[in-house]
């Protein structure tokens, strides 16, 4: 994977969002940021910081707030073509099921992918992306799943790489066939699971995998099939993510954990006992309230058993042309307080320091010397203007690795 080359610089006024603790968002007034070869190597009061680093750039003066760089850790946003006219069916009373039993959902996509060619799947995603980015994200996670055969599913994830690489940021890739039954697999989900398999370590040997993720849910596929895909993976030493729990609790969060999962996500009906196993595990809880919002869903996450049992929760587009047509984390961020209740801060996190553990990544989501230098400039005066304001564009600058990309 190309990450964007590194830079060095000074910031010099803003207020400073840290997290650099458990609670609080580690807030520091008249702040100084400083950053070499694309790492912080200072964050904190600007009266006490050491003379060494105001000769590693020329300073520039500022306001605003600085809070590490945004995290999307869960997203689809490699796609072809839209589905409005679903978003119309589902206003009219149609569920989500009865859409995908008649072809719908998944399968459509599906079509649109395997029609477009490799740039054309490429131009159609990187205005996505940009969104996402002048939003303030500089760390992105990007599924395949729409090619379901092994040339459209390397496709989307050549795509994938090609935008981290064309816009200057972390794009985690997700290996996602498993997420619906092709056509051609009617009535073999069993023989089609062989294929995903058999695929995943071709893909993993060109560098186009980075985690495994299924869809495990009646209209997906079997907590069985899943555990195929979810060996498949760890034989290859790779982490895996889950589609958990979205409709139904088939116990997809306890098996996410019991392979050690990054994350189980949506979540929306898993019990008790599966949020007991994510705590044992580390396993991060990943909120998509963009699909709780746009399918009128009324199923709560268990977000006080979360709470009660310490399990991190992160927060995430789900960017995606049928069920969240979000292109901005930022507004993720706002849907999660409005619709799940969480607080700011919460939201804040979810968005940064725990999306970077649903990732595996440990050098980024808070301000810290050390830590990649990816962070943001914002136009606001406190944290929590973050999911207060509907719209519009917050971010002064966006940076990663030390340079602006936005």
């Amino acid at each position: 994977m190309v990450e964007p080359s590194a830079g060095n610089g000074l910031l010099l006024g803003p207020t400073l969002a840290t997290l650099d603790e458990e609670s609080g968002y580690g807030l520091i007034e008249d702040g100084a940021l400083a950053w070499r070869d694309g790492r912080i190597v200072y964050a904190g009061p600007r009266a006490t910081m050491p003379h060494e680093f105001a000769l590693i750039a020329s300073p520039v003066e500022t306001d605003g707030l600085v809070t590490p760089g945004l995290i999307d850790c869960h997203t689809h946003a490699v796609f072809a073509g839209d589905r409005a006219g679903e978003f119309e069916l589902r206003l009219q009373g149609a569920s989500y099921e009865e859409i995908a039993r008649t072809g719908g959902g998944i399968l459509s996509t599906v079509r649109a992918v395997r029609a477009a060619s490799e740039n054309e799947l490429l131009e159609a995603s990187l205005p996505r992306v940009r969104d996402l980015i002048a939003d303030g994200v500089t760390t992105l996670e990007i599924k395949s799943g729409y090619g379901l055969d092994f040339d459209n599913e390397r496709k989307m994830l050549r795509v994938a790489r090609q935008l981290g690489e064309q816009l200057g940021i972390t794009v985690r890739t997700t290996y996602l066939a498993a997420h619906a039954l092709p056509g051609e697999y009617a009535g073999r989900a069993d023989d089609y699971i062989d294929a995903v398999i058999e695929w995943l370590p071709r893909l993993h040997a060109e560098g186009l995998v980075d985690a495994v993720d299924a869809f495990c849910e009646g209209i997906g596929f079997s907590p069985a099939q899943t555990r195929r895909v979810f060996e498949a993976a760890r034989a290859l030493g790779l982490p895996v993510k889950l589609h958990a729990d979205q409709l139904s609790d088939l116990g997809g969060a306890a098996l996410a954990a019991e392979f050690g999962g990054l994350s189980a996500d949506h979540i929306e009906h898993t019990s008790d006992a599966g949020i007991r196993a994510m705590a044992a595990s580390g396993t991060v809880a990943v909120l998509l309230p963009g699909a709780f919002h746009v399918l009128r869903e009324t199923k709560l996450p268990p977000l006080d058993a979360l709470r009660e049992h310490g399990v991190p929760m992160a927060v995430a587009t789900d960017c995606n042309p049928g069920t969240s047509p979000l292109r901005s984390l930022r507004q993720a961020m706002q849907l999660a307080t409005v619709h799940f209740r969480l607080t700011p801060e919460e939201s804040l996190r979810g968005a940064t320091v725990h999306a970077a553990r649903a990732l595996g990544l440990t050098d980024r989501g808070v301000l810290r010397a050390g830590q990649r230098a990816d962070f943001v400039l914002w136009q606001i005066a406190q944290p929590a203007e973050l999911c207060y304001w509907l719209g519009g564009r917050l971010a002064r600058s966006v940076y990663a690795n030390g340079r602006i990309i936005a």
